[in-house]
């Protein structure tokens, strides 16, 4: 008998939730943990590596950069509890991809339909910047999300360490080389595991403070990209 969906994708999520592989991130999600911010005081950081989450059946995959350290790190779901995540779910509400517009922590009800959020790292990196190595070293685990995801035809990059990260995994264009990222770039992608032909990448800008903050991504920027995502998904 085959296994399930739902249980190949939580053998995955078991594997992603107890790797140690990289020392310097273990030693800093663990610092951060024991220093919680004044508003996060007394809160139980989950402080272990994240995996994704979602509809299994998802439609559209959307790849960050890695867990926040008051975020993730603290609540265990990938931007729950950040303003990143304030923004990005408030988009996929809007998109009718998100059962609510904001999520503050796992088992708050939030649900995704059509949708798998996800990331290229796993750990908090100290000032958001993981190492080559590390990055390498969680590729693996993007890798099987998205072989797992059979049904997804598009994925989105939030982000250029995102995007760097799916085209090192093997996203290609059908025809020629892979342009510079881009808010708003779109490729066709060959038949390249993870990937499959037919499917398109999507790049957003990542929606970090910064960038909301200073207007480099704005919302109507990113119901833009999810809508042009919409306009490609395949029947």
């Amino acid at each position: 008998m085959s296994t399930s969906l739902p249980a190949r994708l939580a053998a995955l999520e078991a594997e992603v939730v107890a790797c140690t592989a990289c020392p310097r991130l273990v030693a800093w999600r663990t610092a951060v943990a024991a220093r919680p911010r004044p508003a996060h005081d007394g809160d139980t950081y989950w402080a272990r590596p994240l995996p994704g989450f979602g509809d299994p059946d998802a439609w559209l995959v959307l790849v960050g950069l890695a867990p926040a350290a008051h975020g993730g790190n603290r609540t265990g779901r990938m931007f729950t509890g950040d303003r990143s995540g304030d923004f990005l779910f408030a988009a996929l509400h809007r998109a009718g991809l998100a059962s609510q517009p904001e999520s503050r922590e796992r088992g708050d009800g939030l649900t995704l339909s059509g949708a798998f959020v996800t990331a290229a790292v796993r750990c908090a990196p100290p000032d958001n910047r993981p190492l080559p190595e590390e990055r390498r070293a969680c590729a693996p685990f993007l890798a099987g999300e998205l072989a797992l995801l059979g049904r997804a035809t598009v994925v989105l990059a939030l982000g250029s360490i995102a995007y760097d990260e799916l085209r090192r995994l093997g996203a290609a264009p059908t025809v020629g080389r892979a342009p510079r990222f881009a808010h708003g770039l779109e490729l066709e992608l060959g038949a390249a595991r993870p990937f499959r032909s037919g499917q398109h990448l999507l790049c957003s800008y990542h929606p970090s403070q910064r960038n909301v903050f200073t207007g480099l991504l704005t919302a109507a920027m990113l119901d833009g990209v999810l809508a042009r995502a919409a306009d490609l998904r395949r029947p």
